[in-house]
């Protein structure tokens, strides 16, 4: 079943998302501009800037995921659990974040590279941020959810990457996960049609290599199965009347600023 979202609900997921936003920019921040930090220090800074703004962690405890904050290193493509690693220049870490808020989850994830790094490691990055903006293009009414799907695929393939397969979006609500699923691969114009009031997470997760991905012993940390590196980024999204409205997008207006 999906849920379509009233007003005040789009209100509250705004207000959640938006708070997740800032802070994960400013983990994003620490990262990319503090080589040798620990993933494990990223995510004690995550858990303390969202209990400071009166939301909880997301992720912590969720199936038995033991920390707030996926931090996954270079061939790491999502569920990575953060630990004593130092990061170090050259490398690109995805790191991914949800909190709860009033009944409401946020979910946003993005990929940074750490100092100075290879130019194609660069491009990984970049294609995979901008295939987030091509499936979110092509959430509004009247589309079929595949066009999300196919859109991100397309744009993946034409710069000569590869769309993970074995993971998806989803919608998000009061729920950290929703129906329905959404793919990042697939044929157009398949799949139910979109209406105002869906609310979805799109989370593109693109490799340098293959599609293929494995499940390290620890049971939660994926990885490319060639190792070759994997980037991620995401958003929660809001289909309306016109254009889709990035809920996890930080404003730079006053409101915000003051956040």
């Amino acid at each position: 079943m999906i849920f379509l979202k009233s007003g005040q609900e789009i209100n509250s997921l705004r207000e959640a998302n938006r708070i997740l936003a800032k802070i994960l920019e400013r983990i994003g921040k620490a990262a990319a501009e503090t080589p040798g930090i620990t993933t494990k220090e990223l995510d004690k800074l995550a858990e303390r800037l969202i209990l400071e703004r009166g939301a909880k962690p997301a992720f912590k405890g969720y199936r038995g995921f033991p920390c707030s904050l996926c931090a996954s290193i270079n061939e790491e493509v999502v569920h990575g659990i953060p630990d004593f690693c130092k990061l170090q220049s050259g490398n690109i870490v995805s790191l991914d974040l949800g909190l709860k808020l009033n009944g409401y989850y946020g979910d946003a994830a993005i990929t940074v590279p750490v100092g100075k790094v290879s130019k194609e490691m660069r491009k990984l990055v970049e294609v995979t941020k901008n295939s987030l903006y091509e499936g979110i293009k092509q959430a509004r009414p009247g589309n079929r959810l595949s066009d999300i799907s196919y859109s991100i695929q397309s744009y993946v393939e034409k710069n000569g990457f590869s769309v993970v397969r074995d993971f998806t979006g989803h919608g998000i609500g009061r729920n950290l996960h929703e129906e329905p699923s959404i793919p990042n691969f697939g044929p157009p114009h398949r799949g139910i049609r979109l209406q105002k009031g869906m609310v979805f997470a799109i989370e593109p997760m693109v490799n340098m290599g293959g599609f293929e991905v494995e499940t390290l012993e620890n049971k939660w940390t994926v990885v490319t199965r060639d190792r070759k590196p994997s980037a991620h980024f995401e958003h929660t999204i809001a289909v309306t009347d016109k254009e889709p409205e990035i809920l996890s997008m930080i404003r730079r207006d006053s409101e915000d600023e003051k956040q």
